[in-house]
């Protein structure tokens, strides 16, 4: 059981330290990952479904050969041998083909996965979120598509599509918009009876690990889960401030045995590291453009608004300027033609407004007009500056200049966790530890069979964290995770 709500860990305050009892897991996070997780942790537990085939004949063998044992509970390296596919993750891989066996191929074949919920086998654990579960998903703009096809943003035993067509409405090219999204993941939390786990509205400003000695009532409690021998002689100190409905911070401190990172990327938009980034004109989200569509402080009549980068929320950015008739000069590093570009890695049919972005781009360069009206595209250039005076002055790769003027600048060239509330920001943890962390160049460095921190034991990253970037293989980590937790609680059958 979690501990009832007069004891509840964030009621109280860091000074009464000696009445509060270590709970077995924490995690920082209240996205997909952090969902699915709970999910996992709350007693629901894979079977293979008995009677069902699976298109890859060598899983299908070995999952058969021990129908009767839970998923959590089998060897994870083993099942997920030989598997290929869109993740580098062996067991994000593995998740992902057994709740849709053969979609990368455009198959429609059923989960091989049934659940069972098995209240022994809940490991009692908190998911602390800034926001309503769902995480980030709440702070994009409603009406954007999803990369991803609509089912693969579902989590398990609950498909998207089914909860889409129960709202009356259908997927978008086989897209669906971030407000979807967002809802299901509440709906899901909801409907799975998780909530009581989830606290939102806290943040978390420190995690550091403290001397169990220090903790009295550590030793006077006898309802640890984990057995003696796995008894630790350090918990981690869990410590931040929770957001009253008055707008009071309530601070809080936790103690955990076990930590769980699941805090994805969008919290620190990358900077360019340029004179005059800083002035009031210049800002690094997309909600700016929308707000100053609302306000009327940009439109059909005013200067350009500067677009900086060559990614999605760059394209975003695009489309929706283009759509409020609002003039747009968009500048990145690369060719048009890169392959590195993502325009280039996507299939034109099923990404139709990416791929006339990626149009205007070729067509629409400074030098050559194009059939785009109010956009100009400048490949190969780079921000040399941001005046007072909202100047901006451009390079080109032979190191000519030019100037424009603008009516506001988006610089969208990606994003970086806030690892703020670890020891060195986190850094110690990542591949590279002389680089911070970064969910593509620089995930933490886990263990691909359980993700626990190579540097940290009893400290997890999951999702982009760990290198997992889409929602459809961050649950591969979740099960990782939740299989390793239940080992160390002995809560695994012989």
């Amino acid at each position: 059981m979690l501990p009832d709500t007069k004891m509840h860990p964030l009621t109280t305050r860091p000074s009464n330290k000696s009445g509060l009892k270590t709970l077995p897991v924490v995690i920082i996070g209240n996205g997909p990952s952090g969902i699915c997780l709970s999910y996992l942790l709350s007693g629901y537990t894979p079977y293979f479904k008995r009677h069902s085939v699976h298109p890859h004949p060598i899983l299908q063998r070995k999952l058969e050969e021990a129908p009767e044992v839970s998923i959590l509970d089998q060897d994870l390296e083993y099942l997920s041998e030989g598997l290929e596919g869109r993740s580098h993750s062996p067991v994000a891989l593995l998740f992902d083909t057994l709740q849709r066996p053969d979609t990368d191929f455009g198959g429609t074949a059923e989960s091989v996965l049934t659940w069972w919920q098995e209240p022994d086998r809940a490991i009692p654990h908190l998911v602390l979120g800034r926001n309503a579960p769902g995480g980030a998903w709440h702070s994009i703009e409603g009406s954007m598509v999803t990369l991803s096809r609509g089912e693969w943003m579902g989590l398990p035993d609950l498909p998207f599509k089914e909860w889409l067509k129960q709202k009356k409405r259908g997927l978008r090219n086989n897209r669906a918009t971030a407000q979807d999204i967002a809802q299901y993941y509440q709906h899901y939390v909801k409907r799975k009876g998780l909530h009581k786990n989830f606290k939102c509205g806290t943040v978390v400003t420190s995690v550091r690990k403290v001397s169990a000695e220090t903790r009295k009532d550590l030793q006077e409690d006898g309802d640890s889960l984990w057995s003696s021998n796995e008894q630790r002689a350090e918990v981690f100190q869990v410590d931040g401030f929770f957001k009253t409905v008055e707008g009071d911070k309530e601070p809080f401190s936790i103690y955990a045995e076990n930590v769980v990172l699941a805090t994805g990327t969008y919290d620190n938009p990358t900077w360019l590291g340029v004179q005059g980034e800083n002035l009031s004109y210049v800002h690094h989200q997309l909600s700016a453009l929308e707000e100053a569509v609302k306000n009327n402080s940009v439109g059909i009549m005013s200067d350009p608004v500067l677009i900086v980068g060559a990614g999605l929320t760059a394209a975003d950015a695009i489309l929706f300027a283009h759509h409020c008739n609002i003039p747009v000069i968009h500048v990145f590093r690369r060719r048009v033609s890169d392959p590195g570009l993502i325009f280039n890695q996507l299939p034109k049919m099923m990404y139709p407004e990416y791929h006339k972005v990626h149009q205007m781009m070729k067509e629409q360069t400074a030098a050559c007009a194009g059939p785009y009206e109010r956009y100009i595209s400048l490949p190969e250039h780079h921000v040399l500056s941001f005046g007072k005076d909202k100047k901006c002055i451009f390079q080109d790769k032979n190191g000519c200049q030019k100037a424009y003027k603008i009516s506001m600048a988006l610089v969208l060239t990606g994003s970086n966790p806030n690892l703020s509330f670890l020891p060195n920001d986190g850094i110690d943890l990542a591949m590279d530890s002389e680089q911070p962390v970064n969910p593509k160049r620089n995930p933490i460095d886990v263990d691909p069979f359980t993700y626990e921190c190579t540097q940290e034991k009893g400290l997890y990253a999951l999702g982009p964290l760990a290198g997992d970037n889409f929602v459809r293989f961050v649950q591969g980590g979740a099960l990782a995770v939740a299989s390793s937790l239940l080992k160390k609680a002995n809560k695994n059958p012989p």
